[in-house]
């Protein structure tokens, strides 16, 4: 498509943050410049951008194309494509294209930046495929939903766990020349949400897609699936055999937030320990019986279905939500009651600390008394936090709050664990 006629359907609007960090370490790298582009003519700058003391750029808006190219399946690309050159002293220069923009919402670009060695001098180059509603990629190979003890796949653990990170093999189990990505467990479902549905689509539809990505996830990391064949990793990006994730790619502040508030989620069926092998198509060009169709959901959701309504209309009146008493890689769990001003104790001295160690790496967030009181200062620093890492300004501590800071804490300050 030509720049011209790419410009005439480009007729709404949507937004574009970039976060830049060290790739290792987590800190932010301020006044990092960012040279942005369409994907389709990246010799012409639309934007140039610089990142602040958290590493962040303001959001920018730009030219998407019509909501209804979302809405239902389209001959018209939905979303529109960015480029972005980012450069920052002392790092490796990193060009990202294919970055998506969908109307009406805010999509995120992380960047993580390598140190410039006189070895590896080099620029960086990621490309985002297609979303896989708009590309063309392989059908799932259809699979049974529960594995059988006796198999190979034969289950090892005795609970459901949240894992800290899943290790994504990025290509079909048998391409041994494939690289292999250690990434953070929410990051990941992130990263396939973003990759295989619409952000515009109804809340619901978001729930009951990403809640099926996050119980087939599971079920992998339960049932140790690949390394029970020999491999060493956890899942692969290939959508024959697992989902769409796609190194360094958007996500969308939406879906962001869904996660965040409901990552220890899962589906079960009774008297079946396993989280479901939820498997799903898109429903328009494979159909697949017995499984969620995605279009489908999104229709059922403009229908006023809620997201279990969604589910149990696809997989049956048996399935359930069920929720990991475990999460892996974080200092302690939720209260399971909000933190919020008047609040004291052990939870809050805890929160106080992890505040102030996650100010070390980002200046921006006050300093506090570690005294085991929420007061005015404590909440203004949890405020900080919400609004530098996208979530709802509240000053209040929920559950997707709470979690989001222990994973920055953890990424802060033990993140080289990570690459041993």
């Amino acid at each position: 498509m030509s720049n011209l006629s790419y410009m005439q359907k480009a007729t709404d609007r949507g937004q574009l943050k970039i976060h830049v960090t060290t790739e290792r370490g987590f800190f932010p790298i301020k006044d990092a410049s960012i040279r942005l582009s369409y994907t389709g003519n990246p010799t012409e700058i639309i934007e140039e951008l610089s990142t602040d003391i958290s590493g962040q750029t303001a959001a920018v808006e730009l030219p998407a194309p019509p909501l209804e190219y979302s809405m239902e399946p389209s001959e018209f690309q939905p979303y529109s494509e960015y480029t972005i050159q980012v450069n920052a002293s002392g790092y490796r220069p990193i060009n990202i294209s294919g970055i998506s923009v969908l109307p009406d919402k805010t999509s995120i670009q992380n960047v993580r930046m390598e140190t410039a060695t006189i070895e590896n001098p080099l620029e960086r180059n990621i490309v985002i495929t297609a979303n896989t509603l708009y590309g063309n990629f392989p059908p799932k190979i259809p699979e049974d939903e529960i594995k059988p003890m006796t198999e190979s796949g034969e289950i090892v653990l005795s609970r459901v766990v949240i894992p800290e990170y899943v290790i994504v093999h990025d290509g079909p189990p048998s391409d041994s020349s494939a690289n292999d990505y250690y990434v953070r467990y929410r990051d990941y479902i992130k990263n396939v949400a973003s990759s295989e549905i619409y952000a515009t689509w109804p809340d619901a539809a978001l729930r009951a897609n990403i809640l099926a990505i996050m119980s087939f996830t599971l079920n992998r990391v339960y049932t140790e699936w690949y390394r029970n064949k020999g491999y060493d990793f956890t899942i692969t990006s290939s959508t024959a055999f697992d989902h769409k994730f796609v190194y360094g790619r958007n996500i969308f502040s939406n879906i962001s937030n869904i996660v965040d508030e409901m990552f220890n989620s899962y589906l079960s069926r009774p008297n079946v320990r396993q989280p479901i092998l939820t498997q799903y198509c898109d429903g328009q060009r494979v159909s697949c019986p017995n499984w969620m169709t995605q279009w489908g959901s999104k229709y059922l959701a403009d229908q006023g279905y809620s997201t279990i309504e969604i589910l149990r209309y696809y997989y049956g009146s048996s399935m359930y939500i069920n929720t990991a008493d475990e999460i892996s890689g974080v200092p302690a769990s939720w209260p399971g009651s909000n933190l919020e001003v008047g609040s004291t104790g052990d939870k809050v001295r805890m929160l106080q600390e992890q505040l102030n160690r996650i100010a070390r790496n980002y200046p921006a967030l006050p300093t506090i008394a570690v005294d085991g009181i929420y007061g005015s200062a404590t909440k203004a620093a949890v405020e900080k936090f919400q609004s530098i890492f996208g979530l709802p300004v509240t000053g209040i501590v929920d559950f997707r709050t709470w979690y989001r800071i222990s994973e920055i804490y953890v990424a802060v300050s033990r993140i080289a664990e990570l690459y041993q």
